[in-house]
């Protein structure tokens, strides 16, 4: 890229110059609004979030936390969570955000494996973070947020009543201060720790702003959850590096989504697959809303189809922006340009098979690499590998699999995939399958190998697999094979109630098929693409926790 190493590209120091300068600069400009889930809308501007920062890095330098260390937080989205996150950095402390829809086993590991040394906690989990932790002997304080709850344990509101809007911290923040760890399925049983520092939010930010022209006159949304990168670096960190507002909802509400965007002006939102299909199937009323300001929607973080995508934008009028990146990559790394002709950009969407995941962003370079690490050609399918400052310094503690993924000097995506080039000599990358066998589930990576774990605990069942099957409304969703016992009998809804015992909803089996022929390898690994087309007749049914389905 000619550009080394160690020169940064972005003009800021920190998170916490950049903050700063911004507050400087539009003082009671709204940065954020929120809307709770009852409706509440709380609106913040530059200047009352950085006081509020501010005085909550106070509370945590006061807690005894230093930089270099672990904060946690464990909470739905929710504006004091995005003040919890920038008050880490502005002491170079890093975030570990926990998912509340984890099961109590992977949120242990998380705590633990992290070091965390701090938790915020909201007050709806406060029983359950007490009830772990004599299993987290690195998490030496926790703090009630939301309602006090419990005795004997700091409550946030009224710590932060005692803290000045100025902080003072033992010493300024820097690019290279680690910033959040973030823990993601991997093909083993236990998620790894992606260690992001100060620099890869701030360039992926940067990026990701200019790429989608974000003004300080526009407004963008945020419906994903703050525990995953995407809600975190494209609809928090990005505003604010353009100088914007976001509106941060509590969660998402197909019947709220367009009225939202309608109400508060919005250009850009960001979503996932299936918030798409979700839209189509909600039957709104869109004539009640106007889209003055909208521009597009960013899609990404899970499978898209040509269908879908073309079959949204026929119905909204609303372009979508597809990119692609993970973890590992900050957020994203590729976009379509969002310059293309409408004839161009479906061309791009739906002409090849696979909707186009477009070209490398300026920070980062991909190309098409075979198991050696030699680069292939056009349309030659391989692995997707990047490289470049978005990339994540490490995987936390997992030196055999850094050492795995960082070989030939790329990160391998585990994502297979080709490019092809436009008539400008641009390369257009495309993905068609995983080399990993993760399923991904409505952009939640899901580990097979945790999935088969219950199953095979269960009494009378001989061999069991789970498999990710194609599905028009996550993406992928969850099957399980299973052979059973000579003489047990046994039916699905007795296997997927067993699931639900020890896994959340999302994670559970919704069609099990039982049988005697498990594909397998010659040297014994279960094949499960090869069980995939089992479930075709499941492609199209939303499976709900309350549906009985």
């Amino acid at each position: 890229m000619g550009i080394p190493p160690g020169e940064p590209m972005v003009p800021y120091s920190s998170i916490a110059d950049l903050l700063a300068r911004q507050a400087d600069r539009f003082e009671d400009k709204p940065f954020m609004v929120f809307y709770s889930d009852e409706g509440q809308r709380k609106e913040h501007t530059y200047r009352e979030f950085h006081e509020e920062a501010c005085r909550t890095a106070m509370v945590l330098l006061s807690a005894g936390i230093q930089p270099g260390d672990r904060v946690a937080t464990m909470s739905f989205n929710h504006s004091d969570v995005v003040v919890q996150y920038f008050a880490a950095w502005m002491i170079g402390a890093a975030v570990v955000p926990v998912n509340a829809g984890e099961d109590d086993r992977r949120i242990t590991f998380v705590l633990r494996d992290s070091g965390a040394r701090l938790a915020l906690v909201r007050d709806i989990y406060m029983d359950r973070i007490l009830a772990l932790r004599p299993a987290i002997p690195s998490l030496r304080q926790i703090i009630q947020v939301g309602g006090k709850v419990t005795a004997g344990f700091p409550f946030l509101a009224a710590e932060l009543l005692r803290q000045p809007a100025r902080l003072k911290a033992p010493r300024p923040p820097s690019l290279d201060d680690e910033a959040l760890v973030v823990y993601t399925s991997g093909t083993t049983g236990s998620p790894k720790g992606v260690v992001l520092d100060q620099y890869n939010l701030l360039v992926d930010a940067m990026a990701i702003a200019e790429w989608h022209q974000v003004s300080d006159s526009e407004t963008m949304m945020c419906v994903l959850p703050l525990h995953h990168v995407n809600g975190i670096v494209v609809t928090l960190m990005t505003p604010l590096y353009g100088g914007s507002t976001v509106v941060l909802n509590q969660r998402f509400h197909p019947d709220r989504f367009f009225e939202r965007m309608s109400a508060e002006r919005v250009a850009i939102a960001s979503v996932v697959p299936t918030i798409l299909q979700i839209l189509l199937h909600a039957k709104l009323d869109m004539e009640a809303y106007k889209f003055v300001n909208f521009r597009h929607l960013i899609c990404g973080a899970g499978p898209l189809t040509c269908e879908l995508a073309t079959k949204f934008e026929q119905t909204f009028k609303m372009p979508i922006v597809h990119g692609y990146g993970l973890s590992e990559t900050t957020c994203y790394s590729s976009f379509l340009p969002i310059g293309l002709e409408p004839a161009e950009h479906r061309r791009w969407i739906s002409k090849h098979g696979f909707p186009s995941i477009g070209v490398p962003l300026p920070i980062n370079e991909m190309a098409i690499h075979d198991a050696e690490g030699n680069e292939l050609d056009e349309g030659q399918k391989g692995e997707i590998v990047i490289r470049g400052h978005n990339v994540m310094r490490r995987y936390f503690q997992n030196p055999e699999v850094n050492d795995e993924t960082f070989r030939y000097g790329w990160f391998r995506s585990g994502d297979e995939g080709f490019f092809r080039f436009d008539d400008q000599g641009r390369k257009f990358f495309f993905i068609t399958g995983r080399l990993k066998e993760l399923i991904i589930r409505g952009g939640v990576n899901i580990s097979p190998f945790e999935i088969d774990e219950v199953l095979m605990h269960m009494p009378g069942v001989e061999a069991a697999i789970s498999v990710g099957f194609d599905n028009d409304w996550y993406g992928e969703e969850v099957g399980a094979m299973v052979k059973t016992k000579p003489g047990v009998e046994m039916g699905a809804q007795q296997v997927i109630a067993h699931c639900r015992r020890h896994l959340p909803f999302d994670k559970s089996p919704k069609v099990v098929l039982f049988g005697d022929d498990i594909p397998v390898t010659s040297t014994g690994k279960y094949q499960r693409n090869l069980c995939r087309d089992l479930f075709g007749a499941w492609k199209s049914v939303q499976f709900s926790e309350h549906s009985g389905d």
